[in-house]
């Protein structure tokens, strides 16, 4: 059954009781309370998607491309759809997660989201083409490719990009000194108890995530967008070990 936009998400309770140690996948299951999840998970969430609407209000030119690679829910195509005030573009929603496409798709039939341009897709997103692109997104999302395939797809990205278009990376991240990494996991784990999850769920997800998610410090990020072609880049956003960073092309 498609829910109501204004029916409260499910509750993350997935790592609520003891359970075997697994990877975390982006299945039927976490689709469900994905938004739930997502909101109590990653500080200024909703601060991130609001910007990248407003971001991508200003450089989505006319006749242009834009891509939102690993769009889970949508949350960032809904927000760009909802701010861009011309309709000459195309959006690709794209996600390799069946559940995750299928709800969206299902979202998109609601009377607040229809006739949005967004075209959703269901691929791996170093499969995907780019081209003509004068914004694409990669909201946390990175952070879950290989990091071998990592240089290859940003590298993809820029050479589908209009000159003077942007990327939105959006990723959690790791520092280079030990004490600064270990205080700002700490915080952030706070911060976790603080949206109501239990030590348990804390620890849980961060074992299922161990081999899944892993980060890099902002300056490996910014060395390998110059490395591919874009002339310059800087954070934006900035909470714990969350950031969001503004690359031009």
């Amino acid at each position: 059954m498609t829910r109501s936009p204004d029916t409260p998400p499910l509750k993350d309770n997935i790592f609520a009781d003891p359970q075997s140690r697994s990877d975390f996948v982006f299945d039927e299951k976490v689709a469900a309370v994905f938004t739930d999840m997502i909101n109590r998970s990653v500080p200024g969430y909703g601060t991130i998607l609001s910007m990248i609407g407003v971001l991508a209000a200003r450089y989505c030119t006319p006749g242009s491309h834009i891509y939102d690679l690993g769009c889970s829910l949508g949350g960032a195509s809904l927000a760009m759809a909802h701010q861009i005030e011309h309709s000459d573009y195309r959006l690709l929603a794209i996600d390799n997660s069946p559940a995750m496409t299928t709800r969206l798709q299902k979202r998109l039939q609601e009377p607040d989201s229809a006739g949005l341009p967004i075209e959703v897709v269901c691929q791996d997103i170093c499969e995907s083409q780019i081209s003509n692109a004068s914004v694409v997104v990669l909201n946390f999302t990175l952070q879950f490719i290989a990091p071998a395939k990592r240089q290859a797809l940003v590298q993809k990205i820029a050479d589908g990009m209009r000159p003077g278009g942007i990327l939105i990376l959006s990723e959690k991240i790791r520092f280079p000194a030990d004490d600064l990494n270990e205080l700002f996991i700490d915080l952030y784990h706070q911060f976790k108890r603080a949206q109501g999850y239990s030590e348990m769920e804390v620890a849980q997800k961060r074992t299922a995530l161990e081999n899944v998610l892993i980060p890099e410090t902002i300056e490996a990020h910014k060395n390998r967008l110059s490395q591919v072609g874009f002339r310059s880049c800087d954070v934006w956003f900035q909470c714990f070990n969350f950031t969001s960073m503004v690359a031009v092309r």
